[in-house]
């Protein structure tokens, strides 16, 4: 696959992506991460268990011909070439959005695997988070910078489909609910969370729009992780 690197109950943001978290915890840990820690505490020294870590986002039967990504001194760098068209990684703290209290929590190691529309279409967005990132760029200039490369096309338009996998029973979305819960992710342009029924009494659809990087996510929990296991938590959400 070829890529351009570069509510009352609960928030989401991408780290969650992509990564889901409890409202308190923007009482809890607002300062925490204040700023960036050192790098080397944002990478994996073992890079055959970054890739392994990285399939565990969706089953095997999608993430073992996937094309798997791993996070090097100056971005993400492709590891293992694909064949199906999707693209497995660990992704980090600063997919999250501009402003969320984890954006620098060195521990977040987020499995995920987009499909081909969410890797020509929404990974770029990670690819230049995580450039300026590593170049030491706060947040308030990454922010700026994503806004001027949207407004010079720089950036693509999402396409329609654009969703990932977030299935790993060993992911690490935040202090709070570390793994949460296997989930599908869906990437929508920005849109009001009722066209989906989300957020809704008894609706299974959970969404948050995220402004700086323009597009809202759904999320939708499943009943397994990707091992196949269950989700032992499943329905406390």
């Amino acid at each position: 696959m070829r890529l351009a690197i570069g509510s009352s109950r609960m928030v989401f943001t991408l780290a969650a992506i992509v990564a889901a978290t409890l409202q308190t915890q923007a009482q809890t840990t607002q300062t925490a991460y204040p700023t960036m820690a050192p790098i080397d505490q944002y990478m994996m020294a073992d890079r055959d268990a970054e890739i392994a870590l990285a399939r565990t986002a969706a089953p095997k039967s999608i993430s073992d011909d996937a094309e798997v990504m791993v996070l090097g001194k100056n971005g993400y760098e492709i590891a293992v070439p694909g064949t199906n068209e999707f693209l497995c990684m660990v992704a980090r703290s600063w997919s999250a959005a501009i402003g969320d209290p984890v954006f620098w929590n060195p521990k977040n190691r987020s499995p995920i695997c987009f499909n081909a529309a969410a890797a020509r279409t929404y990974v770029p967005i990670i690819f230049m988070k995580t450039q300026l990132a590593l170049a030491g760029k706060s947040q308030a200039q990454i922010g700026a910078a994503i806004e001027t490369a949207f407004k010079e096309k720089k950036l693509p338009a999402l396409e329609p489909g654009a969703m990932c996998y977030m299935m790993s029973k060993q992911g690490y979305l935040n202090d709070q609910v570390l793994n949460w819960h296997p989930h599908l992710m869906f990437f929508e342009p920005i849109a009001m969370a009722k066209t989906w029924g989300a957020n809704l009494d008894g609706s299974p659809v959970l969404a948050s729009d995220d402004v700086a990087d323009r597009l809202t996510v759904f999320m939708i929990p499943v009943a397994r992780w990707s091992d196949g296991t269950a989700d032992a938590r499943a329905g406390h959400y």
